[in-house]
């Protein structure tokens, strides 16, 4: 046996596996230092099309920018948007896989799946609010209420005829109208879709008589008069859409609802990677060109308070909390 091969059998290998440890910690920091070195992944939890893949693309396009990677959107569907977030909260806490959840994914879905896959709290680093979106009560054009008062009697009177859309149990569509049909007191048909973008398809095509959607996924085609508007569920009229009263003035003051959108990242992502997150996506909601897209489509856009990991963090697990109180007793 050489003297390396006898010095290793009597004591070096504990020294040398010490080192070894050393280096690998001391390259974590330089890893996120040098981040990011590669594309990156952003899953976007429903069909493409719908508010929170607009919403996604609109922001990482310009964020793919300032960190001088690609962000490529990866839109999976299914179970209301949780078999996406599931897969998310699994990845490796790297920085390189990264997803667009809301309000149901991030929040809803705690009480409406007993057995839910991942925690929002427990299962993720915040990153950044992106936008808020507005919700609007929405209809085929053809439907009989030509306002919002005949459309709360026109419920009541027919909610076992009636059908409405949403995009899976947990989405923002279903746990809106559920807040809905939980102050109407009414059980219509729910019909489920994969994605808010297929469920405003079938609203368009006159197969679904309502739904409760994101002003993001409606605005063009109200616009374009395809289908109808009665209110949004905010304090204040939305600017893209001067003409539709608030539930307030609608007379339905009990409805107000808003989504929102973030990015986040996987438990344990370093630090310092998040800061990259945050700083670009700040800067994106900061340039004039990405601003005037959200607000065309209606988004409120979060103020730089609004926008850190810690108010993020803060908003989901308030969020938890209300949408439980709401849901539990539907579920």
């Amino acid at each position: 046996m050489s003297w390396c091969g006898r010095a290793l059998s009597v004591g070096w290998l504990p020294v040398i596996a010490g080192l070894l440890a050393g280096v690998g910690v001391a390259t974590t920091p330089a890893k996120a230092q040098n981040y990011p070195t590669r594309s990156i992944t952003m899953i976007v939890p429903f069909a493409a099309g719908g508010p929170t893949d607009v919403i996604a693309r609109i922001v990482t396009g310009h964020m793919a920018q300032t960190l001088g990677q690609s962000i490529i959107i990866e839109n999976v569907v299914g179970a209301g948007g949780t078999t996406a977030t599931a897969r998310a909260a699994r990845a490796t806490n790297d920085g390189y896989t990264l997803i667009t959840g809301h309000m149901g994914t991030h929040a809803a879905a705690v009480p409406l799946y007993p057995k839910l896959a991942y925690h929002p709290e427990k299962d993720f680093e915040p990153v950044a609010l992106l936008a808020g979106t507005p919700i609007l009560i929405l209809a085929r054009k053809d439907f009989a209420p030509k306002d919002t008062k005949e459309f709360v009697d026109y419920i009541k009177a027919n909610s076992e005829k009636v059908n409405a859309a949403h995009a899976g149990v947990g989405s923002v569509s279903h746990v809106s109208c559920e807040l809905l049909n939980s102050i109407l007191d009414v059980k219509p048909v729910g019909v489920p879709f994969n994605g808010t973008g297929p469920a405003m398809n079938a609203l368009v095509g006159g197969q679904v008589d309502y739904m409760c959607d994101q002003i993001v996924n409606a605005v063009p085609q109200i616009n374009a008069g395809t289908i109808k508007a009665y209110a949004i569920a905010t304090p204040e009229r939305n600017p893209a859409l001067p003409n539709v009263p608030t539930t307030t003035e609608a007379g339905l003051p009990k409805f107000q609802a808003q989504a929102w959108n973030a990015i986040f990242a996987p438990k344990g992502t370093p630090a310092p990677i998040i800061a990259k997150l945050n700083a670009a996506a700040a800067k994106a909601l900061d340039d004039e060109g990405v601003r005037k897209r959200l607000l065309e489509l209606g988004s409120v856009i979060p103020g730089a308070a609004d926008r850190t990991p810690e108010a993020l963090g803060a908003l989901v697990k308030g969020e938890v909390v209300k949408w439980s109180a709401v849901l539990k007793p539907a579920s």
